[in-house]
């Protein structure tokens, strides 16, 4: 998103103007005393006063005073100076990849994950989800202290679903997926919905036989990206 409006707005006037469009100030008048928008915004209601009459002088609202108080309208330049203070966030976060990178050490698993890796089933949705079939076979790493505390940004990932499916009288679980390169070799960390895995270990799936390919051994050093 790259609009631009050419309005330009002192911050005391934005914050008053997106006050009033908190009330309801861009869809219809919305009533006003100065005492109350005085209290939200922390100024006196004098400063109020003088705040929505300097907006209204720079036509960014519109103005019905009464007995007791006023309407109050957002005109259209109004509108434009919050649009260009979205605009202005929303490039700074709204489309913003961050990466992050877990440090941690090879270390030996049950054996486990040649099983389940082969199982077709599973195959065909990592294939699908993660465009690889998966190595028969889970590589395990064990975190560093600092990057299990980084480890709980990864709730803030794009985590994949693999369905359980029933086999030959077996029920076999789900297995939440979270895309992650190794190097420069596509992975997904995986954890299955019925285990509980210590927050300090991770355990990825592959294309490839990772140990082989970087001649990797217990107590080898190795990180993991992931784009939030």
């Amino acid at each position: 998103m790259h609009l631009t409006y050419d309005i330009m707005v002192s911050p005391e006037d934005l914050e008053c103007i997106k006050r009033i469009a908190l009330m309801g100030g861009l869809n219809a008048p919305v009533f006003l005393k100065t005492l109350s928008l005085g209290s939200e915004l922390g100024f006196s209601p004098q400063t109020a006063s003088r705040r929505l009459r300097s907006l209204e002088q720079q036509e960014l609202i519109t103005r019905v005073l009464g007995t007791d108080g006023q309407q109050v309208t957002i005109t259209s330049n109004g509108e434009d100076a919050l649009k260009q203070e979205y605009c202005d966030y929303y490039r700074l976060f709204g489309r913003q990849e961050k990466k992050l990178t877990l440090a941690g050490t090879v270390q030996s698993g049950l054996g486990e994950g040649a099983y389940y890796m082969s199982l077709v089933p599973y195959a065909n949705q990592f294939q699908d989800l993660l465009g690889f079939t998966p190595f028969p076979g889970t590589l395990n790493i064990k975190l560093t202290p600092g990057s299990i505390i980084q480890r709980k940004r990864l709730s803030g990932g794009k985590w994949l679903t693999v369905q359980g499916f029933e086999s030959e009288g077996r029920t076999f679980g789900e297995v939440r997926c979270l895309p992650c390169f190794i190097r420069d070799i596509p992975c997904g960390i995986i954890i299955p919905g019925r285990t509980h895995y210590p927050e300090e270990l991770l355990e990825i799936v592959s294309p490839e036989g990772l140990r082989k390919k970087f001649s990797l051994e217990d107590g080898d050093e190795i990180a993991i990206e992931v784009t939030l």
